[in-house]
């Protein structure tokens, strides 16, 4: 038994070695063909942290460009919570029709599935840059973009949590003769409804952080008030930009956080 025993934990210990060491070598591969330098780069880590710390550090002057930088903040959280609702709407609808539960019928749920996994999968930062060359530069680009990337991801959300949920719940309603919308109305949505709003809560806080990156691309928010300081050598102001955004998201989470955990 012993031995047996011993022989079970060295072939767990080998097959991990083997792992780690298949990981490093794939990395080493990775880095030589994509022409990486590994001591350069790790090297220059210490000069471009103490350079960011030079640089990026609000001062005095940077005080002046808060009234701004708060409401490009606030136009940005605005916009991240209007276009997560707007999303959540569509994709409730398209998880109901679509879940393996409800779904009406096969053809909807696999539009439903093939639907929210192309906008799902389709990156922001693809998103944005399509959008831009048809919206141009513009509140509207940027809302379109958090729309269709939350939308995709929503729908996937909603669609597993009523199949994990509210199963049980459907089939005691379907029992009973309850019509289609009974069901929906009567069976789905408050026994979902706090996984809904969680979800709904984590995506407006997912959305804040992506509409810095998005505001750079399409010119609005405050990513476009960093992008435009960071451009003009202003990098105290930037600075300050970062640290707004970093209160703001820190803020965002632990509220969000404290609501879940409250109605879970």
């Amino acid at each position: 038994m012993e031995l047996n025993q011993k022989d079970i934990f060295k072939k767990r210990l080998y097959s991990k070695i083997t792992f780690f060491v298949m990981l490093v070598g794939l990395y080493i591969i990775s880095a030589v063909l994509a022409g990486f330098k590994n001591g350069t780069a790790f090297f220059s880590i210490p000069s471009g942290i103490i350079w960011l710390f030079q640089k990026f550090i609000p001062t005095k002057n940077s005080v002046q460009y808060f009234p701004v930088i708060f409401d490009s903040a606030i136009k940005t959280i605005l916009l991240s919570i209007s276009s997560t609702m707007v999303s959540a709407a569509f994709a409730l609808f398209l998880s109901i029709i679509g879940s393996n539960t409800t779904g009406i019928n096969i053809v909807t749920k696999i539009i439903s599935k093939v639907i929210a996994s192309f906008f799902r999968n389709m990156p922001v930062v693809a998103w944005s840059l399509i959008l831009l060359f048809s919206f141009k530069q513009s509140e509207f680009t940027g809302f379109l973009s958090l729309f269709f990337i939350t939308f995709g991801y929503l729908t996937r959300a909603f669609s597993e949590t009523i199949d994990e949920v509210a199963t049980d719940n459907i089939e005691a309603l379907k029992s009973t003769g309850a019509s289609y919308l009974q069901i929906i109305f009567c069976g789905v949505f408050p026994t979902v409804f706090p996984q809904f709003l969680s979800w709904l809560l984590y995506f407006i806080e997912n959305s804040i952080r992506e509409a810095t990156l998005i505001g750079i691309l399409t010119g609005t928010g405050i990513g476009f008030t960093f992008n435009l300081y960071y451009r003009s050598f202003r990098y105290d102001a930037a600075g300050l930009v970062i640290l707004i955004v970093t209160i703001i998201v820190i803020s965002i989470e632990l509220l969000s956080n404290k609501l879940r955990s409250e109605m879970m």
